[in-house]
């Protein structure tokens, strides 16, 4: 099971993963008869059927206990979300790839204005990292429009780019200049 494909169907019936079948069952009653189709109130098929569907598997102790494996799965994967993304030092880090991208970038497009792109495997070789763990950041940058690919496939540092990096290598300098200043007297 993919955790797109993932449905939670503890959330579906909005009981614990630890309840026991006699709340699972009453939970299951209460929201089968709220959503069943011929409730003229509150009936709501696709919902009816996630219920049946949920039901069908945390009643049957085998078939949850193999829905149990998924479900642990999953949610590390959503506690590893979430602990990645409390964690400012992430966020940090990929302001400091960004920044690294955009100045191996821009000295390149300074070099030789005409041919500015730099192959994939040389980003891979700089940055020490695979060229999968930069997606991110050519998607971002790209969108920003700081970054474009060139005609040969190579990605090089548009006017937005060398706007930015320069913007960014000013507010450093200020803040620099701001800190050391505070020291004096």
């Amino acid at each position: 099971m993919e955790t797109s494909e993932f449905i939670d169907w503890y959330e579906i019936l909005e009981v614990s993963p630890n309840a026991n079948s006699g709340t699972i069952e009453r939970m299951f009653r209460y929201f089968a008869q709220r959503h069943h189709p011929d409730n003229p109130e509150t009936g709501d098929r696709a919902r009816f059927d996630l219920i049946l569907e949920a039901n069908a598997v945390l009643k049957d102790p085998a078939k949850r206990a193999q829905y149990d494996l998924h479900y642990k799965r999953h949610t590390g994967i959503r506690s590893k979300l979430a602990e990645e993304a409390s964690n400012s030092s992430g966020i940090e880090r990929d302001v400091e790839i960004q920044n690294k991208l955009l100045s191996i970038f821009y000295v390149k497009r300074r070099q030789d204005v005409t041919a500015p792109g730099v192959p994939d495997f040389e980003l891979e070789r700089m940055l020490e990292c695979p060229i999968e763990h930069l997606e991110f950041h050519f998607w971002y940058m790209k969108a920003k429009g700081w970054i474009q690919r060139t005609d040969t496939g190579m990605y090089a540092i548009t006017v937005e780019g060398v706007d930015h990096a320069n913007s960014s290598h000013i507010e450093k300098t200020v803040k620099k200049l701001l800190t050391d200043q505070s020291h004096i007297g």
